[in-house]
């Protein structure tokens, strides 16, 4: 009997993908990509005779078709998404499918596109005394969003903030987010296409990010990050303070 696999490959750079993924790819019968987003470079670890598809050109019956009729003829499938399946990914309704049909699966999680941004952007997203938190979330579009989670309710934390999915709607994401309490001058950082050739950085605050980005001609694949973490001062860590105890090392106050 084969096995699924579900891959998170990263978010653009086809390096960026753990040791255990580029090997599950390169043993497997059949390899189904999602092409609209992942770098179709990754199917270089893949082997010549492997069978592959794209699923940006397939709906979830068409995919489940494909991964049920590879393992049961004793196949390997790698679906492999982009960095961590985990979010946005809509991976549970093809594993609840799987599980119906008792076809084994197992997920391999990957880089995530809002971490990738924090590398490119060469910060860290929490900051003692700034920012202990981080909200990851999206504006409502096709799927809609509970009503607890609306943008402006979760901008009352005024955590930092990564936005997926939503520059498109740059204005009412801005909008949203004032509303809910982030101040006009919060920083704003957008990172366009984050590892890929053409990763770009814009940046801004809430009062001038949206005409800085429409004059840039930003439209999709990039992530919207929010906070005072991006340009303030702070705090530093307990971890390497000298005067400060921990199970390692006796502090030298």
């Amino acid at each position: 009997m084969g096995k699924v696999y579900f891959i998170g490959a990263g978010p653009g750079d086809p390096e960026l993908i753990t040791v255990k993924g580029q090997r599950l790819i390169s043993e497997a019968d059949v390899i189904i990509y999602a092409g609209s987003l992942v770098n179709p470079e990754i199917l270089k670890y893949g082997r010549k005779d492997a069978r592959i598809y794209n699923s940006a050109e397939m709906n979830l019956d068409e995919v489940l078709k494909v991964e049920t009729e590879a393992v049961h003829a004793g196949k390997t499938v790698a679906r492999v998404h982009t960095g961590d399946p985990a979010i946005y990914g809509a991976i549970q309704e093809q594993m609840d499918a799987l599980e119906k049909e008792n076809i084994d699966f197992e997920v391999v999680p990957g880089v995530s596109s809002f971490l990738a941004s924090a590398a490119a952007l060469k910060q860290e997203y929490t900051l003692p005394g700034i920012s202990q938190t981080i909200i990851i979330t999206r504006m409502e579009g096709r799927t809609p969003m509970p009503p607890k989670e609306s943008l402006s309710s979760l901008a009352a934390h005024q955590a930092t903030m990564c936005i997926f999915l939503s520059v498109q709607m740059i204005e009412d994401v801005v909008a949203r987010l004032t509303e809910g309490g982030y101040p006009e001058d919060t920083p704003v950082a957008i990172v366009v296409r984050a590892t890929w050739p053409d990763q770009r950085i814009i940046r801004g605050t809430l009062s001038d990010i949206a005409d800085i980005l429409h004059k840039e001609g930003v439209l999709r694949q990039a992530m919207i990050v929010v906070g005072r973490v991006l340009d303030t001062d702070y705090q530093l860590s307990k971890l390497y303070d000298r005067n400060f105890t921990t199970m390692f090392r006796k502090g030298q106050s």
